[in-house]
C-alpha cells in the first residue's frame, strides 16, 4: 500500500509538472523572424502567472519579439536550438517607467525583457536571446535605454535566477539588475560587442548576489557593480568567470551614490577578445583589470578581489576616490566626499600590459585608507623614462584608469592615502624602464 501511495504521489506530481508548462507555440508564436511573436510570448507569460506559475517554454526555432514583461513565478525556459531575436524597430518596444528613483529610472526606458517588482523568476535553458543591437544607432550621449534598448532589465525584484542561457548583442547594457535581492547567475554566456555601452553585467544597488561560471566578451565593462541610488551593492560573491573587455574587466563604479560593502570577487580570468575587428570604447587591450571607484559620495568597505589572471590591459589596477558628486535624482545635492577603506587585492598576475602603471589615489584631506595589495605580478611594455607627477585637478571628472596618462611609477603610484600595504609586488618590463616600482606622495 505504501509503494502504491508513493506511486500515486509521483504520478500526480508528474501531471502537475507537465500542466505547468506553457509552450509559446500554443499561444500563436511562429518560428519565423519576419513575423512578430511578441503577443504570443506575452500571453504565455501572463497565463502562466495567472495559473500560479510554471515554465514558459520556447522550443527550438527562431522567434522575433519586441518587449516582453516577465511576471512573478515564471520560468522562461529556452530549449536547445531556440533563439529569441529582438526586433530592430523601436515601435515594437514598450516604454516603461519604474517607481524606483534612480539615475537609471527617472526617464522612460525600453528593453527587450523587462521585470519590475517581481519575485521567483528564472530564465534558463540552452537557448539564446539575441537583441540584434547593431540595428540601433547611437543618437546622443546618454541614449542607452532610450533609443537603444537594454536586452534584460530587472528592477526591485527578488529571488531571480539566470542559468545556462546565452545572451547576445544588446543595444546597450546587456543585463541590468537594479535594487534586486537574492540574485543567482550561473553558467551563462554573454557576447556584447555590437554597439556603444555594451557592458556584460551590471549589478546596481543589489543585495545577496552570487555570480559564478559566467563567460563574457564585451566591448564596454565586463563585471560591473554600480550604485545609482543611495542603496549600496552589498553581500555579493562573484567567482570563476572568464571575461574580455575593451574597458574594465572588473569595476566597482562609476555611479556610486550608495557604494559597495562586503564584496568578494575571485577566480577571474581576463583575456583578449576573439573579435578584435572594431572597438566602440576603451583600449584595444582593455583599460584595466580591476577598477575600484568612489566618486558620488558613497562608501567602499570590506572589498576583496583575489586570484586574478589577466592577459593584456593598459592600467591593471586603479583605485580612485574623487568628488564628481553626481546626484541620484534631480534637485538632490551631494555635499560630501565619499570614502574607500578596507580593500584587499591579492594574487593578481598580469602579462602584456601597457606601460601606464597602477594607482591608488585619494584626495587632499580625503585619503584612501586601509588597503592591502599583495602578491602582484605585472609584466608590461616598459620603455618609459622619468615621468612628472600629474597634478591634482581631476577629482570632478569621469574616472578612468588611464585618466592621468603614463604614471611616474612603473608599478604603483600612491597619493593621498593612509595605511596602505604593498607586499610582494613584482614588476617586469619588456623594454628598460627608468621609473621606480613604487612612488608615494602624501601617504602614511
Amino acid at each position: 500500500m505504501k509503494s502504491f501511495l508513493l506511486m500515486m504521489v509521483a504520478t500526480a506530481f508528474a501531471i502537475s509538472a507537465k500542466a505547468a508548462d506553457f509552450n509559446i507555440l500554443d499561444h500563436g508564436a511562429v518560428s519565423d523572424t519576419t513575423i512578430l511573436s511578441t503577443k504570443a510570448i506575452q500571453q504565455a507569460i501572463d497565463v502562466c502567472n495567472l495559473n500560479g506559475g510554471g515554465r514558459v517554454v520556447v522550443p527550438a526555432g527562431n522567434y522575433k519579439t519586441g518587449t516582453i514583461i516577465l511576471k512573478s513565478n515564471v520560468n522562461l525556459h529556452l530549449e536547445q536550438g531556440a533563439t529569441l531575436y529582438g526586433s530592430t524597430r523601436l515601435e515594437d518596444y514598450i516604454p516603461v517607467k519604474s517607481n524606483y528613483v534612480s539615475l537609471r529610472t527617472q526617464t522612460t526606458t525600453i528593453q527587450l525583457i523587462y521585470a519590475d517588482s517581481v519575485n521567483h523568476v528564472t530564465i534558463d535553458g540552452q537557448g539564446t536571446i539575441d537583441g540584434r543591437g547593431r540595428g540601433f544607432e547611437k543618437l546622443s550621449w546618454n541614449d542607452e535605454g532610450i533609443t537603444r534598448p537594454h536586452l534584460l532589465r530587472f528592477i526591485q525584484s527578488s529571488d531571480i535566477i539566470l542559468r545556462d542561457i546565452t545572451l547576445r548583442n544588446s543595444g546597450c547594457w546587456m543585463q541590468h539588475f537594479l535594487a534586486c535581492d537574492r540574485l543567482t547567475i550561473d553558467g551563462i554566456k554573454v557576447f556584447n560587442r555590437n554597439n556603444y555601452n555594451n557592458d556584460a553585467l551590471d549589478l546596481d544597488g543589489c543585495h545577496e548576489v552570487v555570480v559564478r561560471g559566467m563567460i563574457a566578451d564585451s566591448d564596454d565593462d565586463a563585471i560591473t557593480l554600480k550604485s545609482t541610488s543611495p542603496r549600496l551593492c552589498e553581500n555579493i560573491r562573484i567567482s570563476d568567470c572568464v571575461v574580455s573587455s575593451h574597458c574594465n574587466a572588473i569595476k566597482l563604479g562609476t555611479e556610486t551614490n550608495g557604494g559597495f560593502r562586503n564584496i568578494s570577487i575571485s577566480g577571474i580570468v581576463v583575456k583578449p577578445s576573439y573579435d578584435q575587428k572594431e572597438k566602440f570604447f576603451g583600449q584595444w587591450r582593455g583599460s584595466s583589470v580591476i577598477s575600484l571607484e568612489i566618486t558620488d559620495g558613497g562608501v567602499m568597505e570590506n572589498v576583496c578581489v583575489c586570484d586574478i589572471v589577466a592577459e593584456g590591459t593598459e592600467a591593471p589596477i586603479f583605485i580612485w576616490l574623487g568628488n564628481r558628486a553626481r546626484p541620484y535624482k534631480q534637485g538632490d545635492v551631494i555635499d560630501h566626499v565619499g570614502s574607500i577603506r578596507g580593500v584587499r587585492i591579492d594574487n593578481v598576475c598580469v602579462r602584456n600590459a601597457g606601460p601606464t602603471g597602477c594607482s591608488i589615489l585619494g584626495m587632499p584631506g580625503h585619503p584612501v585608507e586601509d588597503v592591502v595589495v599583495s602578491n602582484i605580478r605585472i609584466h608590461h611594455d616598459g620603455g618609459i623614462n622619468e615621468v612628472a607627477t600629474p597634478p591634482d585637478d581631476k577629482e570632478k571628472e569621469y574616472p578612468e584608469a588611464t585618466m592621468l596618462g603614463t604614471l611616474p611609477a612603473k608599478g604603483f603610484f600612491v597619493r593621498h592615502a593612509r595605511n596602505i600595504s604593498l607586499d610582494n609586488i613584482v614588476i617586469t618590463t619588456e623594454a628598460p624602464d627608468s621609473r621606480p616600482d613604487i612612488v608615494k606622495i602624501d601617504t602614511e
